[in-house]
């Protein structure tokens, strides 16, 4: 991936742009759900800042209660503070009350686990989850990022925007992909077909090799983010047969019935 400019040039020309702010919250993305310690170094390669820049973020951030410092080791870690506002953020979201029983009992029938998810840029964070009674299932959490490009779910997000923001999405793909493009294009493609006329997204085996995977959009009406619901499981039992058969049809119905209790 390519590390993103310390100052976008679209933003430059802004004048209602916050280039501090952004550096801030950009340092706090550098940390991954691993949940590791990093350093100054470690922090200004991944957030693409200079490291005198990252010195004072880490420093104000920390100040802020944002960040853990150990003087031991010189690293830091997210502190909780930073949890209250991704629980702030779900706590707004009524669409994951309104759509958890539709997702349970999807999940109750397959024994796949059921989520609902939206972009975060190149990828898809998990909203909601209701888990399957199989044993053999995929262990992804809320707030679990997943691909954007090669997921069912990552997949119906891109086919469900407008042509023109499609587009956009794409070429932010294409770039990322750089040279593996060519072998992630042709399934964006097929989910966007797939979407405009069978009214679904599928994954078999190309997220990860044993995993398939279905996913319907949902467009709020309020103007909000799109989401996307998902089914996957491990492709000996949940297969592509089964899938086209059975729960895509299902789990175009959860989104039925949660664009009709939706506001």
């Amino acid at each position: 991936m390519r590390p993103r400019k310390e100052k976008p040039e679209d933003d430059e020309q802004d004048r209602d742009f916050v280039v501090a702010l952004a550096r801030g919250l950009e340092l706090l993305r550098a940390f991954r759900r691993e949940g590791e310690a990093l350093g100054n170094r470690d922090l200004a390669e991944r957030a693409a800042l200079s490291k005198s820049t990252v010195s004072r973020l880490t420093y104000t951030l920390h100040k802020l209660g944002y960040l853990s410092y150990n003087p031991d080791t010189a690293r830091y870690v997210l502190a909780p503070p930073v949890l209250s506002l991704g629980f702030s953020c779900l706590a707004v979201m009524p669409l994951r009350q309104l759509a958890k029983p539709y997702m349970q009992e999807l999940a109750d029938y397959t024994g796949m686990p059921v989520a609902m998810a939206s972009r975060d840029r190149l990828s898809m964070v998990y909203l909601e989850r209701c888990k399957g009674t199989n044993a053999v299932t995929l262990a992804i959490e809320v707030g679990a990022h997943i691909k954007l490009a090669t997921t069912a779910v990552g997949r119906a997000c891109i086919a469900a925007h407008p042509e023109d923001e499609r587009a956009r999405m794409i070429d932010e793909v294409r770039e990322h992909e750089g040279e593996n493009w060519p072998n992630v294009q042709p399934g964006i493609e097929k989910a966007i077909e797939d979407y405009q006329t069978r009214g679904y997204c599928t994954s078999y085996t190309e997220w990860k090799r044993d995993v398939n995977a279905v996913a319907v959009p949902f467009i709020p009406r309020d103007g909000s983010p799109i989401v996307a619901f998902n089914c996957g499981g491990p492709s000996q039992t949940l297969t592509r047969d089964w899938i086209e058969s059975d729960v895509a049809p299902r789990l175009i119905n959860v989104v039925r019935h949660v664009a009709a209790v939706a506001p």
